[in-house]
């Protein structure tokens, strides 16, 4: 059995499945969902009821050990969105997802669960950002293709006239998906920590902090300090930040990630948090 991990919207986590594991799970998924058809529709006798009903809860325990090692899915979805992990209402809508796609799985066609699930998180943890921010699906559509054309060349700070060359659409337009793409990612920092209070005021320049802040600061988080700093107050998105070091969105999201938690976990935590707060 795989080892257990954290939990994620009340499942517990499992270490993701090999191939092997996985497809040694599907025979008894099978079985166990033919054998509650048949505790259904069938006049049994007691024996042949038993034994269907070991059938079924041995299929039951199989989908549950599918579902909880493709939980980190979720995860990854989640924090690929640019989004720190933990946001309920993505998470939420990651395991409604992931479950969806559990239901409507078909063991027989000899497929990955976990490439199968993938579409139906993505699915629905876009549907819920696109419902945190207000757009249309068109306009999240829009947004999506905005996305992915920034991510083909990272280093490329593409003109209003290029979007809208690759989208399809006019300048004025191409200027008002990126403004609402801009718009999603501020939305990013709403609930993180140390960014409470921050929006409606310009940023400190870092020579205005205190010299123990910039210390402990640079302690925790070395040589991505400037990219923290950047990050919590808002003056540059996470692809903006990644553009500049010349690496992924998802490179620089795991950096921006360990450095919260080193500051979280940090023994002046709560005297940064006051700090921040104040700003």
């Amino acid at each position: 059995m795989p080892k257990e991990l954290r939990t994620v919207g009340g499942l517990t986590m499992l270490r993701p499945l090999t191939s092997d594991q996985e497809r040694a799970l599907l025979p008894k998924i099978i079985r166990g969902r033919d054998a509650a058809a048949r505790l259904e529709n069938d006049d049994l006798d007691a024996a042949t009821t038993r034994s269907l009903r070991r059938e079924r809860e041995e299929g039951q325990r199989a989908e549950s050990t599918l579902l909880r090692a493709t939980c980190g899915l979720v995860r990854l979805r989640v924090v690929e969105r640019g989004y720190r992990f933990g946001n309920d209402e993505l998470e939420a809508a990651g395991i409604e997802g992931l479950v969806n796609a559990l239901h409507r799985f078909d063991p027989e066609k000899g497929n990955r669960f976990s490439t199968y699930a993938n579409y139906w998180i993505m699915k629905l943890v876009n549907q819920a950002i696109r419902q945190q921010a207000g757009l249309s699906e068109s306009e999240m559509e829009y947004v999506l293709r905005l996305q992915k054309l920034l991510r083909s060349d990272l280093t490329k700070r593409f003109s209003s006239k290029e979007i809208a060359v690759a989208l399809g659409v006019s300048v004025a337009k191409a200027r008002d998906i990126v403004q609402m793409n801009h718009d999603l990612v501020n939305r990013r920092f709403e609930s993180s920590d140390f960014e409470r209070g921050i929006e409606a005021r310009p940023s400190p320049a870092v020579t205005e902090a205190p010299q123990w802040v910039i210390e402990e600061l640079q302690r925790l988080c070395g040589e991505n300090f400037d990219a923290f700093w950047q990050y919590a107050f808002r003056t540059m998105s996470i692809e903006e930040i990644a553009r500049t070091k010349g690496i992924s969105r998802q490179a620089m999201s795991k950096r921006l990630e360990k450095c919260r938690t080193a500051v979280r976990q940090s023994v002046e935590a709560q005297r940064l948090q006051e700090w921040f707060d104040q700003q």
